[in-house]
């Protein structure tokens, strides 16, 4: 039985990653995909999402734009360096590129429509699955789980010292969702930052002639791995945070958890730090939270997907 999911993101090349992978992925069913701000804004972010689905001929599949900022923040601040002034690294869609979006609400008769099937994947920002939480609050009930990519807990962040970027970007929407999402698993970057592409993967992939996506793995590994030599000096390769989120859905068993209810710090130099109550005499919480990678299974996994075998 696929796996039916909406999944949120802000593409970005891990984001485009993963709805590579979801779009590739015979046991995965992309129901609609919701773009909104973050590593780029909502309006490239969202004609991302279409070229990489009008790539694969899905044009069947619903694109919702979503936020375009934050709810607490005056600047928003995007990641060129990282991403490219585009997001999808040097690929760019065509000037002329056309593509048709549908309104919020499409969000909702998602969710009527698939009810208990439907599984919520977030990769980006809260600010617009908070939204779909306060707009639809008896539609989101009906929600069999959410996945949401964020956080770093005992790990060093990736855009403060001690903060991950997407509930980094808006901790008032991420402490929100953590606390009414039911079902809830968050990998955050003790488990997505070990989730390396190397070289050698994407070299297998860009040989395959059946993947409508080989022509684009290699420049965007070159363009996303610059940036990792400089900031994470020694790694092997790129890490996908995002695919990775969208992966467990279907592989549980790729990451190890522990069970606590974690928060998210809004102000002062620490804002949009995780964490959660770790001492031994501490509850329990209902919350999954990933906290290792069995980085064989997950390449194995990764490989069985793109290279169709």
């Amino acid at each position: 039985m696929t796996k039916k999911i909406l999944l949120f993101c802000d593409p970005g090349i891990d984001d485009s990653l993963a709805i590579m992978y979801g779009i590739l992925d015979p046991e995965i069913e992309l129901v609609g995909i919701v773009a909104s701000f973050g590593n780029v804004t909502k309006d490239q972010a969202t004609a991302n999402a279409a070229y990489l689905l009008q790539l694969a001929g899905r044009s069947d599949i619903p694109i919702i734009p979503g936020a375009s900022m934050p709810v607490q923040e005056e600047v928003t601040i995007f990641y060129p360096e990282i991403h490219g002034h585009n997001g999808i690294g040097p690929i760019q869609p065509p000037s002329n590129f056309q593509y048709h979006i549908y309104p919020f609400d499409s969000i909702r008769a998602i969710i009527e429509k698939y009810g208990n099937e439907l599984i919520i994947v977030d990769t980006g920002r809260s600010t617009t699955l908070a939204a779909a939480f306060i707009l639809f609050p008896e539609q989101i009930k009906l929600v069999h789980s959410f996945y949401v990519m964020g956080g770093a807990f005992f790990v060093p962040g990736n855009v403060t010292a001690l903060a991950e970027a997407n509930f980094y970007g808006d901790p008032s929407s991420s402490n929100y969702v953590l606390k009414y999402a039911h079902n809830l698993v968050i990998t955050p970057l003790n488990v997505t930052q070990s989730a390396v592409l190397t070289q050698e993967m994407v070299n297998a992939i860009s040989q395959n002639k059946q993947n409508v996506y080989a022509f684009m793995m290699d420049p965007i590994f070159k363009y996303y791995y610059e940036f990792y030599k400089k900031s994470v000096p020694g790694i092997p390769g790129t890490p996908i945070h995002d695919l990775l989120t969208l992966m467990v859905v279907k592989n549980p068993a790729i990451v190890d958890y522990i069970h606590y209810d974690a928060k998210v710090i809004e102000v002062s130099e620490a804002k949009g730090m995780s964490y959660i109550d770790y001492r031994p005499t501490s509850k329990k919480g209902r919350t999954r939270i990933a906290v290792n990678l069995h980085y064989k299974a997950f390449t194995e996994e990764f490989r069985k997907v793109m290279l169709q075998e």
